[in-house]
């Protein structure tokens, strides 16, 4: 069995971690919330994504090697495609905590964050780290900052929307 890969393992090592710790920051928030995916759903989404992308780059370089390519490509393939599929599979994992009572709409903002936790997972995966910390500190900031100035804003407001 060949055990030599295109990214170092190391790399990868690194890109799951960065993967994990996102999406961990993002379902601690959940967690504590008591909401209905919290921090093992949120890291799984992210470390998920991760793997997958590091499994088609990985293939990807695999087969540019072996067509002696010399980084020319792997022929027909597409990595990016594979991102195509990650976001079909979390948008369905997302709408499984959506339910719809009369009117109201619960769970959005989390399967929101399970959609961010699956891009976060890719960002890292592809080792865009700068990416990843940029917007998981938006995130942070809009699902923290934003839950406490909701609170300043009278229900007879927010039921007006």
């Amino acid at each position: 069995m060949d055990l030599s890969t295109a990214i170092p393992v190391w790399d990868m090592a690194a890109r799951l971690a960065a993967a994990a710790v996102c999406g961990a920051a993002l379902g601690l928030d959940r967690e504590i919330r008591g909401k209905a995916a919290g921090l093992r759903t949120h890291t799984l989404v992210a470390i998920s994504a991760a793997v997958t992308t590091l499994v088609a780059l990985e293939l990807y370089w695999g087969m540019a090697g072996h067509r002696g390519g010399g980084g020319g490509g792997g022929g027909d393939m597409d990595p990016t495609r594979v991102i195509q599929g990650i976001a079909q599979a979390i948008g369905f994992i997302s709408a499984g905590v959506m339910f719809r009572a009369g009117t109201t709409v619960r769970g959005a903002t989390t399967a929101a964050l399970i959609w961010m936790a699956g891009a976060l997972g890719i960002a890292c995966g592809a080792g865009f780290y700068v990416l990843a910390g940029m917007a998981l500190a938006l995130c942070l900031a809009v699902t923290i900052v934003f839950s406490y100035a909701l609170r300043w804003i009278p229900d007879s407001v927010k039921r007006e929307e």
